[in-house]
């Protein structure tokens, strides 16, 4: 299990990612939401964010990102995480380790 610190840089590493570096990334601990298995991150007001505001999350046990949608309700997308029910995409799933965008 990573600890919280971890989940955190690894959040920011996602945000350098997909902002390609071009911005400095800060995730303030009032835009997290934790639970034993992830770290989710809401990324707060529209003007201020990156990648169109799409929420993400970190699993605990793995790094890995798991990005949501925009367009349903954002504890629909939670709930089909859980579930295992997400579709699919091409870049839902980032490792951090390897630097790949993954659809599983």
């Amino acid at each position: 299990m990573l600890t919280d610190k971890k989940m955190q840089q690894i959040a920011e590493r996602y945000l350098q990612k997909i902002g390609e570096g071009s911005i400095e990334a800060i995730i303030y601990s009032d835009d997290t939401i934790k639970s034993p298995m992830i770290i989710f991150i809401l990324m707060g007001e529209f003007k201020y964010s990156l990648g169109g505001n799409v929420p993400f999350l970190v699993e605990k046990e793995t790094g890995r990102v798991i990005t949501f949608g925009t367009a349903g309700i954002l504890e629909d997308y939670i709930k089909a995480y859980e579930r295992k029910t997400l579709y699919r995409t091409l870049d839902r799933y980032w490792y951090p380790d390897e630097d790949r965008f993954n659809y599983q």
